[in-house]
């Protein structure tokens, strides 16, 4: 699934969301296309009409172009008479007769990646809540692409010629040994198992074959000994994974008493050994 397409599917369910907690009767969106200052709605949710559907939105025009050209949320009474925007889609518009509308952009790292709406069949004004609620449906599309363009660095970084140095060797491996906690450590904020799966499979890539019947880690052990392998302290690990630090602690002694090992060093090695670390 394309970059666009993931990105999509995220701005879709926020817009389901968006209307259930609000109670808003429509709701659309999209992103910013590639290359163009315009915005490309594509998602639709509660409309009775396609007036809305592919109308391409240009930044600083009508009430979207506006949130896109300030990158802050705007919001109008009625869209057909409001003073506060220009008004080339008054048609569109009004074929699918809403009146009250805001749009809240969707901003990843300063630029702005799409624009999120919902709207009122009506002229009446959109209290704080609901504006508050449009505001936090943005935040979660952000949080998820800032996600999946992590993971998507980190799997392009394990995807490189292979590391011309012997597995323990030189600063070029402690690399490679970052990445693959680092990978493991996105890998269960991914909702789209597909992506989930490649990130996994990337982990993979970068330990060395595996022995047949040797021992076996639960997927949390092995997240928290990759980061002890990096040189985390377990608070830092913690501070990685979003885990308390005695819950560390309790998966590093559970992955030592798995491995037959007494300290954390042991364990790190005897992973390796096993081909479960880089």
């Amino acid at each position: 699934m394309s970059a666009q397409a993931v990105a999509a599917v995220e701005i879709r369910g926020a817009l389901v969301r968006l209307r259930r907690t609000t109670g808003l009767p429509v709701a659309f969106g999209g992103l910013v296309e590639y290359g163009r200052p315009q915005i490309r709605i594509s998602e639709l949710s509660g409309t009775t009409t396609a007036a809305l559907s592919s109308l391409a939105v240009t930044s600083g025009n009508g009430l979207g172009g506006k949130a896109v050209a300030l990158a802050r949320p705007c919001a109008v009474t009625d869209y057909s008479v409001s003073r506060q925007i220009s008004h080339e889609y008054d048609v569109p518009v009004a074929a699918e007769g809403i009146r009250s509308v805001l749009a809240v952009p969707v901003v990843v790292r300063r630029r702005v990646r799409g624009v999120l709406y919902g709207a009122l069949r009506s002229a009446q004004p959109l209290g704080d809540r609901t504006l508050g609620a449009a505001v936090a449906a943005a935040r979660d599309v952000e949080q998820a692409l800032v996600v999946r363009d992590e993971a998507r660095v980190l799997l392009a970084a394990a995807r490189p010629e292979p590391v011309e140095v012997p597995p323990g060797q030189g600063a070029a491996w402690e690399q490679v040994r970052e990445a693959h906690a680092a990978l493991r450590a996105l890998a269960p904020r991914i909702a789209d198992p597909g992506l989930r799966g490649e990130l996994l499979a990337a982990c993979g890539l970068l330990t060395v074959p595996r022995p047949a019947g040797g021992a076996s880690l639960a997927p949390r052990e092995l997240d928290v000994l990759s980061w002890v392998a990096a040189g985390a302290t377990n608070a830092a690990v913690a501070e990685q994974l979003g885990l308390r630090p005695e819950t560390v602690k309790g998966y590093l002694r559970s992955a030592m008493r798995k491995l037959g090992a007494h300290t954390r060093g042991e364990a790190v090695t005897a992973a390796r050994r096993a081909g479960l670390l880089p």
